[in-house]
């Protein structure tokens, strides 16, 4: 597969992530194969009633991207009024840039490659 601007700055994303590390999460790939999709794991935060967990999720990345957001489901049981029964997480930072067609959002709210 030929290397895309998009498939180049996750393969740097990913490995800033293993050089400097983010307290509370860890990433792979979930296909050595496929810089597209990660496995990640939330660690819960202490004095939050998700201390002690560990918290699985699958980040799909558009073929776009920066310009469009990921997607994110969680693969562990989580229960949050942002995600959704099947894992799948909904807030604004990760809906497509612009203005909500339902006017819920701010375009501010929302995805933006220069964030």
């Amino acid at each position: 597969m030929a290397a895309t601007q998009a498939s180049l700055l996750l393969q740097k994303q990913l490995t800033d992530l293993y050089k400097t590390p983010v307290d509370g999460f860890s990433a792979g790939l979930v296909d050595e194969s496929n810089v597209f999709e990660w496995s990640v794991t939330i660690m819960g935060p202490a004095d939050t009633p998700y201390e002690g967990g560990f918290f699985n999720a699958i980040m799909s990345f558009p073929s776009n991207y920066p310009n469009s957001p990921p997607t994110v489901r969680f693969t562990s049981e989580m229960w949050h009024p942002n995600v959704y029964s099947d894992g799948k997480v909904c807030i604004s930072i990760l809906h497509a840039p612009g203005d909500d067609p339902n006017g819920y959002e701010l375009a501010s709210e929302r995805w933006s490659p220069y964030s």
